[in-house]
């Protein structure tokens, strides 16, 4: 006989069937509101779990129905607390296979979305070989015609670009299932590759019912590879979240007796509000998935030399006056970028010693680092820890077992060989780079960048090439914790040719995000206004890079664009007009005021989820404010000349408000027209100039 477990908090309700010989699957998820339950017709089984012995239990090219996951029956379970922390743990068996399942799932007090991961143990007498292992499976209540799915691509200078779409649309057609009386075989799978986990895709997607509302939407948090899939079923669509694959990744994982796996751990965010009612959820729950860090609470401007400026070719004499501007405009932080550690010029395939540059600067890097450190900022340096050139004296010095290897040959990559963080002598030549600069340089702050992406990994000590490349990621984070461990003040940036590795596994750690590599800042705004949706906004690190041949509106938008995130500096600021650089400077003044409450907002979208060509864009991040006001902060960029744009604010409609522009005030005002039975604002922009952009805060009393 079925019973059930119910679990969560005042925030989050999840109701379980369990039952001793079928499998656990979701009953309802719920924020809290038995109103928005998600409740399935049937079970999906919360685990799937391919064997090749086995397979699935109906041909299909899904993580549905596997044979051992319709097996995997109730044990029992535990509740705890653990701090601000829900529990539970959930104990799986499946007989005639021997393995077993344990699956966590923990949601902190107050929010409506949890994290969760499944272990896997071979209790049974012979050696299992695991081809797949979700991390979370549920069927989501709702009739297909009426759902939404929200995904989004990714690449190098055009990364995060959203689409929202009816689940009919493309992969899930209306097979008329019920005259078969079978489920589809069909899904749409969306799958990264490698180890950059954002370089073609999103680890962030979501389903909306377009009748109810109900939304989740999920994250998988690993710094590798991954999938996630939605499919229909004679019942109700599921939904499937895994980390690597056998059919996807080279993926094989060898179960001796008595041996477990960890699959990599997935947020989901349920709510009954939408998209985003769901957005602030997982904004919530981000927030407590991070590691702590004193960055967390200062949310430093930084200023990078880089972009539209040095581009990789510091000296001390281009640096010195950058340096100076920087700290006139008010910058915290300066980081060197790529360069400051090559004598020849020629430096990509010869990097991995990390030795500062004699011939770029002739009275040593000291002299730089110690004019950042007298204006009061932090120093920082580029760094690109997991790679050494195959001209690097470093090639020769660490063993072959130190680096990615098919076949018994080392990988390269772009002229470059990937380092084994599973091997002690390549973990003990990046502390000894990471420890030298840090204590004998000072060095605050690093940018880690990450320019190679290894393929399917190694099969060196490992069952298959997946497995080598997943050992490897988790090994890749153990070292990112030992950093800290070490210098618990270093802040870190995560990089990877821009974005190509933005997921939680490393964002939980590090403490802000470059969010691209766009050099062009009339293309940068929607991948800045998309950010939030994977991204809290206080670890989104827009460029933000005026120049001194742009407009005065220019200058503005490209300002703009760093401004709801953090605020991340470049350009040639030491060629800039006085009247430029006080334009730079109110925009700095503005964020750092405004900061402390960004890093306690949600994100809107008034105009929806952007895509690549809107000649409109528009981030709004609410934030209530001493518990008595509700503040939206407002970015919108115009990018074709002076039309009025329409924005929906409907947390807003039926409140009076208070409009004020916060940056630039001292280019001409825009046309506000408010009209609060609606809760829609329009602009009209007050010139013809192309690109253009403000910040707003809108105010209304509690």
């Amino acid at each position: 006989m079925n019973t059930s477990v119910v679990w969560g908090h005042p925030s989050l309700r999840v109701v379980l069937d369990v039952s001793p010989d079928g499998p656990v699957g979701v009953r309802s998820l719920s924020g809290g509101d038995a109103a928005t339950a998600h409740l399935p017709r049937a079970t999906q089984p919360l685990v799937e779990l391919l064997v090749p012995e086995e397979g699935r239990a109906r041909a299909a090219h899904r993580f549905s129905r596997t044979a051992v996951g319709l097996r995997l029956a109730y044990r029992g379970c535990e509740q705890r607390r653990e701090g601000v922390w829900h529990v539970l743990q959930l104990d799986l068996h499946d007989t005639r296979s021997g393995l077993s399942a344990e699956v966590f799932l923990r949601s902190a007090e107050g929010v409506s979305a949890f994290q969760v991961w499944t272990r896997v143990t071979n209790r049974g007498q012979d050696p299992r070989l695991l081809l797949g292992v979700t991390s979370f499976a549920a069927a989501f209540a709702g009739a297909v015609d009426d759902l939404d799915v929200v995904r989004a691509d990714s690449e190098w200078l055009g990364e995060s670009r959203w689409v929202r779409e009816a689940l009919r649309a493309h992969a899930v057609p209306d097979l008329r299932l019920g005259g078969h009386g079978q489920d589809g075989r069909g899904r749409l799978a969306v799958v990264s590759t490698g180890s950059w986990s954002t370089g073609s895709h999103l680890p962030t997607g979501g389903l909306i019912d377009r009748a109810g509302g109900q939304a989740w939407l999920w994250q998988i948090e690993h710094n590798g590879a991954w999938r996630w899939e939605v499919g229909e079923r004679l019942d109700d669509p599921y939904v499937a979240l895994l980390g690597p694959t056998d059919i996807d990744h080279q993926w094989q994982h060898l179960l001796q007796p008595g041996e477990s796996f960890t699959t990599v751990p997935v947020s989901v965010a349920v709510s009954g509000a939408g998209l985003e009612g769901a957005a602030a959820a997982l904004t919530a729950h981000r927030r407590m998935i991070v590691r702590p860090h004193p960055d967390r609470e200062r949310l430093p401007v930084v200023f990078n030399d880089y972009m539209n400026t040095l581009s990789g070719d510091p000296t001390t004499a281009k640096l010195l006056p950058l340096i100076d501007a920087a700290a006139s405009a008010g910058a915290e932080t300066f980081c060197v970028d790529a360069g400051w550690y090559d004598d020849g010029g020629t430096w990509w395939d010869s990097v991995g010693e990390w030795q500062p540059s004699q011939t770029r600067f002739p009275r040593g890097i000291e002299e730089v680092l110690g004019r950042i450190r007298e204006h009061g900022m932090v120093p920082g340096l580029w760094l690109e820890p997991e790679v050494i050139g195959v001209r690097s004296p470093m090639a020769d010095k660490l063993p072959a077992e130190a680096f990615l290897q098919r076949g018994g040959v080392r990988l390269v990559e772009h002229g470059r060989y990937h380092l084994d963080l599973r091997h002690p002598r390549a973990i003990a030549h990046l502390d000894q780079v990471v420890d030298r600069l840090v204590e004998e340089l000072g060095v605050g702050y690093f940018k880690l960048d990450y320019n190679i992406d290894p393929g399917a990994g190694t099969d060196l000590d490992a069952d298959s090439a997946g497995d080598g490349l997943l050992a490897c990621n988790r090994a890749h984070l153990a070292w990112l914790d030992g950093v800290l461990a070490r210098h618990p003040g270093l802040t870190l940036e995560n990089c990877a040719s821009g974005a190509m590795r933005m997921d939680y596994a490393m964002l939980s750690r590090l403490h802000l995000q470059s969010t691209s590599d766009q050099q062009d800042f009339r293309l940068y705004p929607p991948i800045a206004v998309s950010a939030p949706m994977s991204v809290l906004p206080e670890q989104s690190a827009s460029w933000a890079y005026p120049q001194p041949d742009m407009s005065d509106e220019e200058i503005a938008f490209a300002l703009c664009t760093g401004m709801l995130g953090r605020l991340y500096l470049s350009g040639h600021l030491d060629g800039m007009s006085p009247a430029q650089l006080d334009s730079v400077r109110d925009a700095v003044r503005v964020h750092k005021e405004i900061r402390a409450d960004l890093a306690r907002a949600t994100p809107v979208w008034p105009l929806g989820l952007p895509r690549w060509g809107d000649r409109h864009l528009a981030l709004g991040l609410r934030a209530a404010v001493d518990g008595a006001a509700d503040v939206t902060y407002l970015g919108v960029w115009r990018r074709d000349g002076a039309k009025p744009v329409r924005l929906d604010l409907p947390h807003l409609a039926g409140r009076a408000v208070e409009i004020d522009v916060l940056y630039p005030r001292h280019l001409p005002d825009w046309a506000r027209d408010w009209q609060p039975g609606s809760g829609v604002l329009t602009l009209t922009p007050c010139c013809d100039e192309p690109h253009s952009a403000r910040i707003l805060r809108i105010r209304t009393a509690s």
